[in-house]
């Protein structure tokens, strides 16, 4: 085939492009050989030239067509190149949001920076044990690949991760991880995840900080990586460390190293000159490291700046420059790290070490990839070398099997030109290379980077292809790699190469006091390098075992003194050696761009990364030869369309092999093989060009055909509509003129009549507008002038007061300065007069006169103190005269005390009468005012309606007419109203039900997990305990004891909730015939007034009480009054008794008053005037007289402890008193005295306050009892407010009152008591577990002495596991069989019976029916250890059946079926009136007479829920592999999809071949459950939820799986899916299963099929589709939209703007954020009881079970 036949007009093309790399065009006109351009079309309409190379006149790559676009494999592309390459990668990874992509061998792996979830446990189920072209391209599917392999051919594997940095290698690693559960956690994230959990209080000592911090994790520049929590991960980190076997103490010690090592980095140096440098004094970094790792801070700073150098004869210390000592720091940090590295994988890989014997692994490999930077140095040139060996070894990988997959076909095979990277590698490792020419500088004493550069120049330059000189640099090399050439910087080689740790160091870390450091130098001659990492100090982690090199004797010291370049080389060696003895599996990750944007792609970036990590190279070599291959059947049903009816053979091969030869006159182009056909590259292309050219023609064809009948059709269908329009329009028109004339008479006549009324409607209000206005001005006028009037007052007023003030402000001034001129007058006066006396107190006389006067007043002194002596005695009787009167006046104060206390109460009373008295005037006046109101209006009334009536008459008989339509109508919408509001109410009733039900089953769905997960922990238990005991050898004389016991004291160990859910409604359904309806209103108030008062006695008795201890306190303290308190408490005792007394009465004539109405029973009784009644107010009067005469009394007994509590006090005061007489007759000096007056003063001043604080506290008691007295009055007059507000209502709405009144108070009382009784229930369900644990407990301990002790004493007992309660009933119909052959029994019925002979042969349900007849003969002896023992055995005899056959489908179902009607039978014969309504009299004498068996119901309708879930595990496990192939695969319409083109990844095959699962498969199973349920006799409505589940099953999976595959999300695959949910559709009416809910498990997959069929175009579109899927999630409608793929060139693909649409539409919608349904989801199940007809003495036990032992009773 020529190229002028693909390069025709409308062919697309690609073209370079310097910004895009590649940009799409379409050519304008056809290409001839020998043009020199073409004329093509941009995608945004410009047009260009695009000039042909001259020489090699080679055409630009042709676009592969649109349905080929997005494919999972690289390699199903018809044109392989790097444009196709690039474009399909970036329509999968921006379009459909796919990261994976296959090409080949190889999965290309694109970084989204961003979380998706595709990697979770659901995705892992669903890629388990596929096949890996089964599925989208995923990293699960390539880690399920290997370990296929591995598991098939006993041969290692290894997945290969690289990538640049950032592109997503670790993750991908760790995913291929988890995908096998190891857990493990990538390199140096955990210095981040140390540095943000420095918080941390076990962090504390580690004195850690924020990551910018440490020289070590600043460098990067971002410590911090958008979505991911550092201290998060180091959380999961411990987590994966403790699941690994590492314990806590271990892990302390390797955080401590590891922030030992961000700490070292820390350290500085300073110089002393060139060649010397030293660390500052106490180094902050340097300490907490040597603190840290428990060595010297002096001998670890000396050895940081020294090395000790060895010659032949001495060793002599020498100090080191500060870039050496910088250097020798970080080869130590290194060093450690590598070696704490390595000891984790060693104890990881013990961890993960199990006892049996390996025989293969798989390796992960997690490596950098091609890298090139601005500067490259020795990191690097490390780094592209080992790529160029992982390069060599991928290519001569992919070159193997091209040639298996040629010689496996017995195509002839050809050499394929390939990219040889020999040279490459030996130009850098081999003899006078790279590598050996940088070792031999470093040996050098005078080496550097010039003279080793020359070095290179020298030997290289010239001589070697693939190595040149940089123009401008003579410090630089140039090496052509496979990817791309990279310029090195020599400077830094030498000293990166050498990177040695000195010894010393080492030893002085070995010293260390922590334990853990130097147990990680002990196998320091096993460590291959101490710098094993990447020169970058990035060590991947080993994720496979990789054996050291043997070291000779010796050498093991000088291990770590060998330089990077030489490890490295060794270790790549190694690494290499490992890989080629393995099967390898590549994944190729790519960084989309430089700045982490989600979703971004940068084409520049990418197609560097294809070109570097060899993907490119993969298509090359595909492209050389046939990448195209199709198998024979593959091709014939996809080109089907191009060949005739006679070119059609029975041989498909040969059909295929004439096709071809017509279609493509170029035998070269493609080849023959055993089972497919391969093409060369373009030639699938060529061939799908063609095919679209004749449907195109078959469509063209069609539709004109089609279009021409719809439009003659259509033509036909107008003219006679036409013709029926005009004569519908003429006759309208007719009538529309009359119409008009009409309405045109009927208008004047409207117009006369409204102009009239609106001229005389405006007349009116623009004169009721003028009065108003004029009655708003005249009022405004009037208001304005009276508020001038009053302005005008109010000011006089003001200026009235204000002068006034002026003039009292001026006298007061006046008066203020004449009273200072009088004072400064004075003042002067004063001032002479003073003067004066000054003077005449110098002379002589004054002196004599004033000893005269001193003689005098010493006299009158004397005379004063004789005076005062007198006052002194007479002070002393007056002071015993006041102590006398004192002492009167307190017993006097006491006494008024009491006196008004007394009046106080008696005005009280009176104050009350008062009140009464004139609330009963008011009330007897206001009902005076309000009968003459009712007189009045009734006078008013019957006038008016004197005069009304006559005139109603005649309105009446005018209106009966109208009402007569008014009631038909009113009828007519009350009918309607009421149907609405019945079919609202329906509706509500319908979502509230539902709503219960989806409660009901959480609920249950939650109970049923938690036994799913306690059957599995037990299975778990007893497999471990068999291990153990096969492990351990048996002591004499020891004995195991029978797990029978344990084992059902297990089962006990479960709630009874369910069996008292069932209790429920049959205690709710008691009868209640005895209430009385006639005198139920007077019954309810009586009632209520007995409890009122009942309350009130209560409240009043608790009061007494508390009285009662505070007197006895007060008593123990006063033991001066023991006679009185005692007849006062006496006093008070026989007022309380008297109190009950009288209560006791009232409640005896309420009762006898209750037992009278009872017995009249007649209407009248509750009628305000009978007898009755009457008798009913004169006792309520009666009451609450009693009740006020209680309350004094009360009051009386309140008032005295009162006085009695103030009498206990003891009187200190007057004690002190006394003293303080005593001791005033003793006083002599006059001093004393006054002090005695003083401290008497005080005295009385303290017994003042005293009696006021009692006072107070007297007050402060009285007010409470008030309060308490108002509230009991308030309560009196609520009560009586609705005693006479219930007496005024007529007797109809009396009675509802009251009956309102008593339901509320009834409503609370029952809360309270069900409050109560729930608080009782849970104590009792507590006290009951405890009990089981006790009876587990003694029956461990007395197992040994069950059988010695009688039924009756077990019962007794209180450890007993089960509560049998005993009945007494007759007895008939049953089995008997001695105690000893019990195990036997269980052996022969359960453990040796064949479910299929007694399914065919015999009744359903025998074995249970059997079992119930001796559980029933045990009840009849009595023995409950029998029935216990019996029971127990049954339970653990079906376990371990199913467990030793639980993968047998019959198995399961005819225990499941058993259990069920064993369930049923203890239910149906256990005597409870809900289980005995379909009884017969006959069934109804066989039931159970001694032993309630309902704890062990719900043991074995758990153990019937445990069977189920078993069930639907083993149904799940036949059908898993059929789903896939039969629901989605297999084309059961032929025809209806084409196959589409696939790559290397070849899928299974939809074209039906033998040993493929149909859709008949599936449904032929179906029915064989079916069957088997039925034959067994399973019930009914079980077999429904059985095969609900068996459809969710069927539909989860087809859905997941339709999730996970592009090439089954298109129009053809929708209509497969539709037709084959039809079929089961059909199937479920043939068995009468469409009401189990069967079909609605499948609605989420039907609507994915009709999904694929809509439209996906317009706004209504996307409407139409979220309003039908409604079943699916948000993410499932996005992912099938961006998964559709076209299989014609007729379907277009889903537009991404049409997604974005939908997306917005449904961000409101609430649903699951999971992508894959659980197809692990197991619905709650449910066992509605199923009585059984048939009678148990006509069941016959057939000799083939064995059981002759038993015999009938």
């Amino acid at each position: 085939m020529a190229a002028s036949e693909l390069y025709t007009k409308y062919a697309r093309v690609w073209i370079p492009d310097p910004e895009e790399v590649w940009k799409s065009a379409e050519l304008l006109k056809d290409y001839k050989p020998g043009d020199k351009v073409l004329q093509l079309r941009l995608e945004d309409g410009k047009d260009l030239e695009y000039s042909l190379d001259p020489k090699t006149k080679e055409l630009p790559p042709l676009r592969n067509p649109d349905i080929l676009v997005g494919e999972n494999d690289l390699t199903a592309l018809s044109y392989l190149h790097e444009p196709a390459v690039l474009h399909n990668l970036k329509v999968r990874f921006i379009d459909s949001k796919l990261i994976y992509t296959y090409c080949g061998i190889v999965l290309v792996a694109i970084n989204p920076y961003e979380q998706l979830p595709i990697y979770g446990e659901d995705i892992i189920n669903a890629y388990s044990g596929q096949n890996m072209g089964d599925m989208d391209p995923h990293i699960f599917a390539v880690a399920e690949e290997a370990y296929k392999q591995m598991a098939r051919d006993e041969r290692n594997q290894s997945i290969i991760v690289s990538g640049e940095s950032g592109a997503g290698k670790t993750v991908s690693a760790k995913y291929a991880m988890r995908y096998f559960a190891a857990e493990e956690e990538r390199n140096y994230h955990i210095f981040y995840q140390l540095c943000a959990s420095a918080a941390l209080p076990e962090f504390k000592t580690l004195r850690l900080g924020n990551a910018n911090y440490f020289h070590y994790t600043k460098q990067g520049g971002s410590p911090v990586i958008d979505g991911v929590d550092d201290a998060k991960e180091m959380v999961n980190t411990r987590q994966a460390c403790t699941l690994l076997g590492i314990s806590d103490s271990y892990q302390m010690g390797i955080f401590r190293i590891l922030a030992g090592i961000l700490h070292l980095g820390n350290v500085e140096f300073a110089s002393r000159d060139s060649d010397s440098c030293t660390v500052p004094p106490k180094h902050e970094p340097l300490t907490i490291f040597c603190d840290l790792m428990g060595v010297e801070y002096e001998e670890m700073s000396h050895w940081l700046c020294h090395r000790k150098l060895a010659t032949a004869t001495e060793t002599y210390i020498k100090p080191i420059s500060k870039l050496h000592a910088i250097n020798a720091r970080d080869a130590l940090a290194k060093h450690i790290y590598a070696n704490l590295f390595n000891w984790i994988v060693d104890h990881v890989n013990k961890a993960l070490h199990a006892t049996v014997k390996q025989h293969s692994f798989i390796g992960v490999l997690d490596i950098y990839g091609f890298e090139t930077f601005e500067i490259n140095s020795f990191e690097q040139f490390c780094i592209n070398y080992a790529n160029e060996k992982l390069q060599q070894q991928f290519n001569m990988h992919v070159f193997k099997l091209e040639q298996e997959e040629y010689m496996k076909e017995q195509i002839p095979w050809t050499l394929i030109d390939f990219y040889d990277n020999q040279p490459c590698i030996n130009l850098i490792e081999a003899k006078m290379g790279v590598l050996d020419l940088l070792d031999e500088e470093c040996k050098m004493p005078k080496g550097s980077d010039d003279s080793w550069a020359q070095k290179l120049y020298n030997t290289h330059l010239n001589k070697c292809a693939l190595f040149e000189k940089p123009r401008m640099s003579n410090k630089a090399f140039i090496i052509k790699h496979f990817a791309d050439k990279v310029e090195y910087q020599c400077e830094g080689f030498l000293e990166k190469n050498k990177d040695t740790v000195y010894e010393e160091q080492i030893r002085v870390l070995k010293s260390s006091k922590f334990k853990l450091l130097p147990e990680l130098f002990q196998d320091e001659e096993k460590v291959l390098s101490p710098t094993s990492a990447t020169p970058s100090g990035r060590v991947p982690l080993s994720r496979m075992p990789v054996k050291p090199a043997k070291a000779r004797p010796g050498q093991a010291s000088k291990e770590h003194k060998k330089t990077v370049g030489h490890q490295f080389r060794n270790s790549l060696h190694l690494l290499m050696e490992t890989l080629n003895a393995t099967t390898p599996h590549y994944v190729r990750c790519i960084k989309p761009n430089d700045f982490k944007f989600p979703f971004t792609f940068d084409e520049k970036r990418a197609v560097q990364q294809l070109r570097a990590c060899g993907v490119l190279e993969t298509i090359r070599i595909s492209a050389a030869g046939f990448p195209s291959r199709w198998t024979y059947q593959e091709f014939f049903s996809r080109y089907r369309v191009l060949m005739k009816q006679r070119d059609v053979l029975g041989d498909r091969k040969q059909t295929c092999k004439n096709v071809l030869e017509k279609l493509i006159q170029d035998k070269d182009k493609y080849q023959f093989g055993k089972t497919k056909i391969f093409f060369r590259a373009g030639q699938v292309a060529y061939l799908e060009k063609i095919r679209a050219d004749k449907l195109r023609a078959a469509c063209i064809r069609i539709q004109k055909t089609i279009r021409g009948w719809l439009m003659r059709k259509k033509y036909m269908r107008m003219r006679k509509a036409a013709i029926t329009i005009q004569r519908h329009v003429r006759g309208y028109q007719a009538r529309c003129y009359a119409k008009f004339l009409r309405r045109t008479r009927a208008a004047i006549t409207i117009q006369k009549f409204q102009r009239m009324y609106v001229v005389r409607k405006r007349y009116q209000c623009m004169r009721d507008a003028t009065i108003a206005l004029q009655a708003l001005l005249r009022g405004y006028m009037v208001r304005n002038k009276y508020q001038m009037m009053l302005r005008e007052h109010k000011s006089v007023v003001i200026q009235k007061h204000v002068r006034g003030w002026l003039a009292r402000r001026r006298y007061r001034r006046t008066l203020r300065a004449v009273v200072y001129l009088q004072c400064c007058y004075r003042r002067m006066m004063a001032k002479r007069e003073l003067k004066k006396l000054k003077i005449e107190a110098r002379s002589v006389e004054r002196y004599k006169k004033l000893h005269i006067g001193l003689e005098n007043k010493i006299m009158q002194l004397q005379r004063k103190i004789d005076e005062q002596n007198k006052e002194y005695k007479s002070l002393l009787e007056k002071m015993n005269n006041l102590e006398i009167t004192y002492s009167t006046e307190t017993e006097k104060l006491r006494n008024d005390v009491e006196r008004l206390r007394m009046s106080e109460e008696e005005a009280k009373n009176a104050t009350n009468r008062v009140l009464s008295l004139q609330e009963e005037i008011a009330k007897l006046r206001k009902e005076l005012h309000q009968t003459q109101s009712e007189k009045k209006s009734i006078e008013e009334w019957a006038d008016k309606y004197k005069h009304e009536t006559e005139q109603l008459v005649s309105e009446l008989k005018e209106q009966n007419s109208l009402l007569k339509t008014e009631k038909e109508d009113l009828n007519r919408r009350i009918h309607d109203q009421a149907r609405e509001i019945t079919e609202s109410m329906e509706k509500k009733l319908v979502e509230e039900m539902k709503q219960l039900e989806l409660d009901l089953n959480d609920e249950r769905l939650r109970y049923q997990n938690l036994l799913n997960e306690f059957s599995r922990l037990e299975e778990r238990y007893d497999d471990l305990k068999d291990e153990m005991n096969l492990m351990s050898i048996p002591k004499p004389g020891h004995k195991r004891t029978d797990s029978t016991h344990s084992s059902n004291e297990s089962e006990y160990t479960f709630s009874s909730e369910i069996t008292e859910a069932e209790d429920l409604p049959l205690r709710m359904e008691e009868p209640s015939e005895k209430k009385a309806a006639l005198d139920m209103s007077l019954f309810l108030k009586l009632q209520k007034r007995v409890s009122e008062l009942e309350q009130e006695k209560q409240s009043l008795q608790d009061e007494l009480d508390r009285k009662e201890e505070q007197a006895l306190r007060a008593k123990a303290k006063e033991e001066e009054r023991p006679p009185i308190r005692g007849a006062e408490l006496e006093y008070e005792s026989l007022k309380r008794q008297e109190l009950e007394s009288e209560n006791k009465k009232l409640k005896n004539e309420l009762n006898e008053l209750q037992k009278a109405l009872t017995e009249t029973r007649a209407p009248e009784v509750t009628a305000p005037g009978a007898p009755a009644y009457r008798v009913l107010l004169d006792q309520l009067t009666s009451v609450s007289e009693e009740l006020e005469v209680r309350k004094e009394e009360v009051l009386i007994l309140r008032s005295q402890l009162v006085s009695q509590k103030e009498a206990i006090q003891p009187k200190h005061t007057m004690t002190d008193a006394t003293i303080l007489l005593e001791d005033v007759q003793k006083m002599k000096d006059k001093g004393e005295i006054a002090q005695a007056y003083i401290g008497l003063k005080e005295t009385n001043r303290l017994l003042e306050s005293q009696l006021q604080s009692q006072k107070k506290s007297h007050e402060n008691e009285l007010e409470s009892l008030r309060g308490e007295i108002q509230s009991l009055k308030e309560e009196n007059n609520r009560q009586q407010q609705l005693l006479a507000q219930n007496l005024q209502l007529p007797p109809e709405a009396r009675i509802e009152a009251s009956l309102q009144h008593e339901i509320t108070r009834l409503t609370n009382e029952n809360l309270d008591l069900m409050e109560q009784l729930e608080k009782q229930d849970k104590t009792v369900r507590k006290l009951k577990k405890q009990l089981k644990v006790f009876a587990k407990k003694i029956g461990e301990l007395e197992v040994g002495q069950m059988e010695n002790i009688s039924p009756g004493q077990i019962i007794d007992e209180p450890i007993r596991p089960v509560n049998i309660p005993r009945k007494e009933k007759d007895f008939q119909g049953m089995l008997e069989y001695k105690k000893e052959d019990e195990q036997k029994l269980v052996k022969n019925l359960i453990l040796e019976l064949k479910p299929r002979g007694v399914a065919v042969n015999l009744i359903p349900g025998l074995p249970a029916y059997i079992l119930f007849m001796c559980v029933r003969h045990a009840d009849y002896l009595n023995d409950d250890q029998k029935v216990r023992s019996l029971l127990t055995s049954t339970i653990n005899g079906i376990k371990k059946v199913l467990k030793k056959r639980g993968d047998d489908f019959e198995t399961v179902s005819f225990w499941l079926s058993n259990t069920c009607r064993f369930l049923h039978c203890l239910k149906q014969y256990s005597g409870e009136e809900g289980f005995m309504k379909h009884n017969t009299p006959r069934q109804n004498e066989h039931c159970l007479t001694n032993f309630d068996l309902a704890e062990y119901r719900q043991v074995l309708s758990d153990l019937a829920i445990q069977i189920y879930q078993q069930l639907v595990r083993v149904l799940e496990n036949i059908l898993q592999p059929m789903i896939v192939s039969g629901m989605l695969e297999h084309e059961t319409i032929q025809g209806v999809s084409g196959v589409k083109p696939t790559g290397l990844r070849k899928r299974t095959s939809s074209i039906a071949d033998e040993g493929t699962y149909t859709l008949d498969s599936i449904i032929r199973q179906l029915n064989s459950f079916h069957s088997v349920m039925c034959q067994h006799g399973m019930d009914p409505e079980l077999i429904k939820q059985v095969v609900k589940q068996m459809f969710y099953i069927i539909g989860a999976v087809t859905l997941n799986n339709l999730l996970l595959r592009k090439d089954m999300c298109s129009w053809s695959k929708g209509m497969q899916i539709r037709y084959n949910v039809s079929q089961l559709e059909e199937w479920l009416r043939d068995k009468n299963l469409m009401n189990s809910g069967a079909k609605e498990t499948l609605e989420p997959l039907i609507q994915a099929a009709q999904l694929l069929q809509v439209k996906k175009k317009t706004d209504e579109d996307a409407e139409a589709i979220c309003s039908m899927c409604n079943a699916l999630t948000t993410a499932q409608i996005v992912k099938v939209l961006n998964l559709y793929t076209p299989v014609n060139e007729f379907e277009e693909r889903v537009l991404v703007s049409f997604i974005r649409t939908i997306q917005v539409r449904l961000r409101d919608r609430k649903d699951s954020p999971q992508l894959l349904m659980d197809a692990k989801h197991i619905f709650p199940v449910t066992f509605p009881f199923n009585p059984s007809s048939l009678a148990l003495e006509t069941i016959q036990i057939p000799a083939s079970l064995g059981l002759g032992f038993i015999s009938r009773v």
